[in-house]
C-alpha cells in the first residue's frame, strides 16, 4: 500500500481516538514495521516518554545529542530515562568526520543555521532511522506554522511519521504532566517553554509564542527534522 493511502486509512481509523491508542497501534502496526520514538527530552517530551513506558518499556528511544545541548537538557535526559525505566534509549550525534570537515570550530549556526541543523540532526536522525518504517513525535497542533494543521498520521519520505498528541491543548499537557507527576524540565520554569540548541534558543516573555525563543530573530521555524520535502520552514510563509 502506498505510504500517503496508509497514513491516509490510519487518520480516518483514529479520527475519535485517544493519545494513547494511537500510539499504542502505530508501535504494532504491521504496515508500518518498526517504530521508534525520536524525543527531544525538552519541555513536553515527558509525556510521550511516559505514555511509552506505560505500553512496553524497551521501545527504542532516539534521542539527539546535537552537542550544542543544554547542560540542563543532558541532564534531564539520564533523569527521566531512568526515572521512567526505559531500557532503550540510544543517543544519536552528528558524524565525527562530517564535523570536522564542516564545523572544526563549532560557529557553523552564526552563519548558516540550515546547514548546521542538517549536520547535527537530519543526517544523525536519518543514519538512526534506516531500519524504522515510522517514527513519533511530539509535535502539536497550537504550536502554530504548518504544525496548525497536523495529521496524526503522515507520510515522511519513506517512512510514516507519527503525532499522537496532534489534537492536544496546552491544559491537555498541564494536565497529564500533573496528573502522573512527571518531572519537569529545570528550564521552563526559567522562561523556556521550547528548548532547542543553545545557541539558538532564547528566554520567552509572558506575551510571546511559546516558541518565539527558537531561532530569534530569524524566519526559521523548524529544524532540520521536519523541513518539508527537503526545505526549510519559514515564519509566515508555507514549506
Amino acid at each position: 500500500m502506498p505510504l500517503k493511502e496508509l497514513a491516509e486509512r490510519r487518520n480516518i481509523l483514529h479520527r475519535k481516538s485517544d493519545a494513547q491508542t494511537v500510539l499504542r497501534h502505530a508501535l504494532e502496526d504491521v504496515q508500518i514495521g518498526p517504530v521508534a520514538l525520536v524525543s527531544s527530552f525538552g519541555a513536553e517530551s515527558v509525556i510521550l516518554l511516559h505514555m511509552i513506558a506505560e505500553i512496553d518499556k524497551a521501545t527504542p528511544i532516539i534521542f539527539l545529542d546535537t552537542e550544542m545541548l543544554f547542560p540542563e537538557t543532558l541532564a534531564y535526559q539520564q533523569d527521566v530515562a531512568e526515572h521512567l525505566g526505559l531500557t532503550d534509549v540510544r543517543i544519536v550525534g552528528p558524524d565525527r568526520n562530517e564535523v570536522l570537515v564542516e564545523d572544526v570550530d563549532g560557529i557553523l549556526h552564526q552563519a548558516d543555521t540550515d546547514a548546521c541543523c542538517d549536520l547535527r540532526k537530519t543526517r544523525p536522525l536519518n543514519r538512526a532511522l534506516k531500519d524504522f518504517g515510522g517514527w513519533i513525535t511530539g509535535r502539536k497542533r497550537y504550536q502554530g506554522g504548518r504544525r496548525s494543521t497536523l495529521p496524526l498520521f503522515e507520510k515522511d519520505g519513506a517512512k510514516i511519521k507519527i503525532n499522537p498528541l496532534a489534537n492536544w491543548t496546552t491544559q491537555d499537557v498541564q494536565d497529564y504532566m500533573t496528573a502522573h507527576a512527571l518531572p519537569r524540565h529545570p528550564l521552563v520554569g526559567q522562561g523556556y517553554p521550547s528548548i532547542g540548541c543553545m545557541p539558538c534558543t532564547t528566554r520567552v516573555s509572558a506575551h510571546e509564542d511559546p516558541r518565539a525563543g527558537r531561532w530569534r530573530d530569524s524566519d526559521k521555524t523548524e529544524c532540520g527534522i521536519h523541513f518539508e520535502n527537503g526545505k526549510a520552514v519559514r515564519r509566515g510563509k508555507a514549506a
